[in-house]
């Protein structure tokens, strides 16, 4: 299956809309006391994981947009 230009702009806006959440996420996290230790390794996993998933969506969304440039260039429509 091959992704076109719309697919992919939604995976990269995807991913930057996970990478600007978790960071501000990140920072409200910090500024929290008083909490469990349980609490604090629960939210950095949760974060860990979902900036994981952030880039490979990123990553996934940059080839499929530049295969399909590729295909654009070269004249030949994706099947």
């Amino acid at each position: 299956m091959k992704l076109q230009r719309k697919h992919a702009l939604v995976l990269i806006g995807i991913a930057v809309w996970n990478v600007v959440t978790y960071l501000r996420f990140i920072k409200a996290l910090a500024d929290t006391e008083g909490r469990p230790t349980g609490y604090y390794v629960a939210h950095t996993i949760l974060i860990i994981v979902n900036l994981l998933i952030a880039a490979v969506l990123g990553t996934w969304g940059v080839r499929a947009y530049k295969a399909d440039r590729q295909l654009s260039a070269s004249g030949t429509s994706p099947e």
